[in-house]
């Protein structure tokens, strides 16, 4: 059990710093933030790149389950910093996704 929490939080870890380092230039292109908002988005991508790197699993299954989580943070993301708060049908696919998820990083023990 203890695996799977560390698992979800590396996750969880790595999906923000993508969020970040997606989001800051976006603050820059479409809101007319500062250019230097490109210098913390570098370092948050390149902490994402790292962070995948982390897990003990093999990089192809690694990337289709973080999807999975990705999908759950960004609504999360959408809801505390664009203040939408997510649909139902939002949160059914992030279910969907999460099981999706599972199935891809542990079912793989078991099979």
């Amino acid at each position: 059990m203890l695996e799977i929490l560390k698992t979800l939080g590396l996750f969880v870890l790595t999906a923000l710093a993508e969020i970040v380092g997606c989001y800051l230039p976006y603050l820059w292109l479409k809101q007319g933030r500062s250019a230097w908002l490109l210098l913390p988005s570098a370092v948050s991508l390149a902490a994402f790149a790292w962070l995948l790197t982390l897990h003990p699993n093999a990089a192809g299954r690694v990337y289709a389950a973080y999807g999975g989580v990705y999908i759950s943070v960004a609504l999360m993301w959408l809801w505390a910093v664009d203040s939408i708060r997510p649909t139902l049908t939002d949160w059914v696919g992030v279910g969907v996704c999460l099981l999706g998820m599972a199935i891809i990083m542990f079912g793989s023990r078991y099979a």
